[in-house]
């Protein structure tokens, strides 16, 4: 098979991936509409009646919300059948997803890491398969919608502006630290995707914007918030390797560990707005509110360093457009 098939079986990869995510969202809606509503049931649930030994209207909720030791209210057939459908569909969407990344990558005997495209693609593989292992180990179906539609929305701007033909890296790039620098920031940033997720249901479901009923389909506020923090507390030594291995690599490129590069600055700059996340979320006198306004704020740093500093700050990072 020749380079120039490869990489348009790619590019047929990569649509597979796009419709069935596309799919597989479809599915997770569906999911959420009809599902039992979890904190309808955890209120309606948490207090019980008095029993010998215990006051009447005793709280037995747990931290996150739940009522203690109640059981899973049962899920219509027709919900968990389609949440079973989009968690197959994401599971293959993913694999989509890879395929594409290492059908380019042999088309051109490399990394496929060297501009924005192959970037973008890169991290939503990376959000979905955060996405789908932390399913494994607890119920993330309510997830679903949210994450697979984040994706869908990266996939189609990747596809259409940022699209760009497999070819040879540039000198600066052909170097070992591509794959290993380049590939912890794009798993950094899969991850921080699906964190950014959960702040923003947490902002949103805490303060109940567009409707309480919506928010009742899922966990509770305090649970969402939880979720995020597990999330940025991973992505966030991620990314402090990304900034050191950074500055190795680039005293091999260029001569020096600090050369005031945009996004060499932005990357810097992310780091900081991240360890004042953990910071806030670890000071008892910060609200988990402010704490997670300050997470979005750094995947806005995280989006403007691959959007606007790629394509309007000229510096030794511009190949990577």
């Amino acid at each position: 098979m020749t380079n120039e098939m490869l990489a348009q079986n790619a590019n047929y990869a990569l649509a597979s991936a796009a419709l069935v995510i596309t799919v597989a969202m479809l599915c997770y809606a569906l999911y959420l509409a009809q599902s039992v509503p979890v904190r309808e049931r955890a209120e309606s649930t948490a207090r019980v009646p008095a029993t010998v030994g215990g006051g009447a209207g005793e709280d037995l909720t747990d931290e996150g919300g739940a009522a203690a030791g109640d059981e899973p209210v049962e899920t219509p057939a027709r919900a968990r059948k389609a949440a079973g459908i989009g968690g197959s569909l994401s599971w293959l969407g993913a694999l989509l997803l890879l395929g594409s990344i290492v059908l380019r990558g042999v088309a051109v005997d490399r990394v496929p890491l060297g501009n924005l495209f192959e970037f973008s693609i890169a991290g939503c593989f990376f959000a979905m398969a955060v996405f789908c292992v932390a399913g494994l180990r607890r119920d993330l179906r309510w997830l679903g919608v949210f994450v697979t539609a984040f994706v869908v929305l990266v996939l189609m701007v990747a596809s259409t502006a940022w699209y760009v033909e497999a070819d040879e890296l540039v000198p600066s790039l052909k170097s070992y630290w591509l794959p290993i620098h380049v590939t912890v920031a794009t798993l950094s940033v899969g991850i921080f995707i699906v964190g950014a997720i959960l702040s923003a249901l947490y902002l949103m479901s805490d303060r109940e914007v567009g409707g309480e009923r919506f928010w009742r389909k899922l966990p509770a506020a305090q649970q969402l918030e939880k979720l995020a923090y597990s999330l940025h507390i991973i992505g966030f030594p991620l990314w402090t390797f990304t900034l050191i291995a950074g500055a190795i690599w680039a005293r091999e490129a260029w001569g020096s560990y600090w050369n005031w590069d945009p996004k060499e600055v932005w990357t810097f700059v992310i780091w900081v707005v991240y360890a004042a996340y953990l910071h806030a979320r670890a000071t008892k006198n910060t609200s988990r509110r402010t704490a997670n306004w300050i997470a979005l704020a750094g995947f806005a740093c995280i989006v403007i360093n691959y959007t606007v500093v790629n394509f309007y700050f000229i510096g030794q990072h511009s190949y990577a457009q």
